[in-house]
């Protein structure tokens, strides 16, 4: 866990090197910080994908490396974006970390736009991670019942097998049911997405967590099953009647962040919850809301909070 001092940041030049080393600023301990790297496109304006994962993930005192595998003007919710596929430039990346030494403590995936770049990050996690490497995948494709419009049937293959390469996978409803070849239905039970869960533990993650669960009225959250202790576990945040573009990409940075702050999986994922509400809310009081996004810009303070009063 990170401590934060503003008077830490101030006074940084006055510190020695020595005393860093010894850990005795301030009477607190200095941990080797970790590691993300996280693989998805970046839209120059949107507030999605990378130019969520990036502020986010450092802001909570972890390292976050990043691979782009598409770069956008802008989100595809605009009426119009340019593309430009960069899945060409993976593997010299990749190579080029290989010949460096770089090591990874966490890899997460967010939106893949083909199969192509499914296949390049299955080698990437195969070449980079080991038994201490936390795989964390969300498997970005589908809403609402619908599969997005540039995928179809070879990309929801791709990505069941991608997701048999992670430790831990984070679909909504629609994304689950894809994985599974699992009938749709938006009224499915708690015990039928508990049979849901189960299915996708036995695609090969160790834990899987389905996004958007209301366990009670008022509230939503996330179930999620870990196959190692054989539990189900469940969190809950107020729900909120609103919807943004990148609130996914939000809770997803924010979980990975509080595990690298050495949090329990409970407790990772409650901040992500809350800290999603939170900034859905600051959004929603802002007169000049921005339609395209959430303004997680200002309330990065009380997530670094929230990680403060968790440890």
């Amino acid at each position: 866990m990170v401590n934060y001092d503003y008077n830490l940041i101030i006074h940084t030049r006055k510190v020695s090197a020595e005393k860093l080393q010894q850990g005795k600023l301030l009477g607190k301990g200095i941990k080797p910080m970790k590691r993300i790297l996280t693989i998805q496109d970046i839209s120059c304006v949107g507030k999605c994908s990378l130019t969520i994962a990036l502020p986010v993930i450092s802001a909570m005192g972890v390292e976050c490396a990043v691979l782009p595998t598409a770069l956008l003007s802008n989100h595809t919710m605009f009426k119009s974006f340019t593309f430009d596929d960069l899945s060409d430039q993976i593997s010299p990346i990749m190579e080029c970390w290989k010949n460096e030494g770089i090591t990874f403590d966490a890899i997460y995936t967010g939106y893949l736009g083909s199969v192509q770049d499914i296949d390049l990050v299955k080698k990437l996690i195969a070449d980079f991670s080991n038994d201490e490497t936390l795989v964390f995948i969300d498997p970005v494709m589908a809403d609402n019942g619908k599969l997005y419009s540039n995928f179809d049937d070879t990309y929801v293959k791709a990505n069941t097998s991608l997701c048999a390469a992670a430790d831990v996978i984070v679909p909504n409803l629609t994304e689950a049911c894809l994985l599974t070849d699992t009938p749709y239905r938006e009224d499915m039970t708690i015990d039928e997405k508990k049979e849901l869960l189960l299915k996708l533990c036995s695609l090969g993650s160790k834990t899987s967590v389905l996004t958007g669960v209301s366990m009670e009225e008022g509230k939503t959250g996330v179930l999620g099953f870990d196959s190692e202790k054989k539990e189900f576990f469940s969190v809950q945040s107020e729900h909120i009647d609103a919807s943004f573009h990148g609130t996914g990409d939000i809770f997803s940075s924010v979980t990975v962040g509080a595990l690298m702050n050495g949090l329990s999986w409970e407790q990772s994922l409650q901040i992500a919850a809350d800290y999603t509400g939170a900034t859905i809310k600051a959004t929603l009081e802002d007169p000049k809301k921005p339609w395209y996004g959430v303004n997680f810009e200002q309330t990065i303070p009380q997530l670094i909070n929230m990680l403060r009063d968790a440890g």
